[in-house]
């Protein structure tokens, strides 16, 4: 594949260092080693091999580096995308299924941002519990749910907008595991309760974290640091009406999955919607669905375009995709089983041992390219004649400046 005209790389190439000079006592190591990581990305300077293939039609070279592998890099996860897609496709269930969306209100983003992982951890926590429960109440549907559960933190514009995006089968297994309990046609359950549910849990498990002192207050979260302003916060919050989205996914179940797949391994913003870098400014298209989902274009300052890229760096260990209730880890292949037992499925044919293929292969199988397919004639494979060099790992990059300053939780 060719390289897109204009990458975010280009962007932190030019710009990097205005960055740091005006946010750097800011930028956490989580940000740091992301924008090393993008910049080095599928470039002589990531180490690691190289190698080099040749057009077995039209003669044509090319010169591979290793990719960065970085979850905030634009240019990577392509494969992996795919191949957790195909394990996911192999777990749906003979059923209809449902796209369901939680959101926090903006007041409480400040203090997200501030404490991202302990804020996520209780978005995650709050939102599987409520639907869990709401469920399980016999004058709802009776039944033990399951899904999948994935955390999205960006709007198109690179605002920060936390929220958890689920796919969940419409139904679940009976208390005792021995019926198939389907809901509604195209109705899961009603979303006013189920908002209302989240909206209590989330800000309990809040409340439960200040007073035991696991929550900072820095940035523009340092005005509610007071007992006081945090409890007004509260308050305020639990007056509004908090968003939760539950609908049939458009397209069916492989569709919905297939969205939702795009977000575990995808970055704030893909290279294809940035149009332009010039006079010290990045212009990009985004989608604006305050107006029915017309494409527009926006034109940021450079050094904010990469502080908005920069605050969707998941904090280092952060699982973004996670399965609860019935399809928790820990049971997810007997629960699934046992579903498909209950309503008559048969298992799915196993799936040929990817780790063991070649990446070309690999690709090809799962997404119909080839990656190796001549970009110049279109006819040749461009077959390696050139071992892999070895040279010093990526993951411990050579002190260029990036790393040096004071550590701190992104702004």
């Amino acid at each position: 594949m060719g390289r897109a005209p204009l990458e975010v790389a280009d962007i932190v190439r030019v710009h990097r260092e205005a960055f740091l000079q005006r946010y750097g006592h800011a930028v956490g190591e989580d940000a740091r080693r992301a924008l090393h990581a993008i910049l080095a990305c599928r470039t002589a300077e990531l180490g690691g091999h190289k190698e080099t293939r040749r057009c077995n039609h039209c003669g044509h070279i090319e010169i591979a580096y290793n990719s960065c592998r970085h979850r905030a890099c634009p240019k990577c996860g392509a494969l992996a995308k795919e191949e957790w897609l195909a394990k996911r496709r192999a777990e749906l269930l003979p059923v209809e299924y449902f796209h369901l969306v939680f959101t926090i209100p903006d007041e409480l983003g400040p203090l997200a941002l501030a404490n991202r992982r302990a804020v996520y951890e209780i978005l995650f926590a709050a939102s599987a519990e409520a639907l869990l429960k709401l469920a399980a109440d016999p004058q709802r549907l009776g039944a033990r749910l399951g899904g999948l559960a994935i955390i999205h933190t960006w709007g198109q514009t690179l605002r920060h907008h936390p929220h958890i995006h689920m796919i969940v089968p419409g139904g679940g297994l009976s208390p005792d595991g021995k019926r198939w309990v389907g809901c509604r046609k195209r109705f899961l359950l009603p979303v006013k309760p189920l908002s209302r549910l989240f909206r209590r849990l989330f800000l309990e498990k809040l409340e439960t974290l200040h007073a035991k002192g696991g929550l900072v207050f820095q940035g523009i979260a340092a005005a509610r640091a007071e007992d006081r302003l945090f409890r007004k916060l509260l308050a305020a919050c639990r007056t509004k009406d908090w968003f939760v989205y539950a609908k049939p996914p458009f397209g069916g179940s492989e569709k919905g999955l297939r969205y939702l797949a795009r977000y575990t391994r995808r970055t704030a913003i893909s290279n294809s919607r940035l149009l332009k870098l010039a006079d010290g400014k990045v212009s990009f298209r985004y989608k604006d669905y305050a107006h029915g989902g017309e494409m527009r274009v926006m034109t940021l300052d450079a050094v904010e375009f990469l502080r908005r890229f920069l605050l969707h760096v998941p904090p280092k260990g952060f699982v973004r995709v996670r399965y609860f209730g019935l399809f928790a880890n820990r049971f997810r292949t007997r629960n699934l089983a046992r579903c498909r037992e209950l309503l008559g499925a048969r298992e799915p044919e196993p799936l040929p041992d990817l780790a063991a293929m070649p990446w070309p292969d690999r690709m090809l199988l799962l997404t119909g390219h080839d990656p190796i397919l001549c970009r110049v004639c279109k006819k040749g494979r461009m077959l390696m004649v050139e071992s892999p060099i070895s040279k010093p790992s990526a993951r411990d990059p050579p002190d260029t400046g990036l790393f040096t300053g004071q550590a701190g939780a992104a702004r």
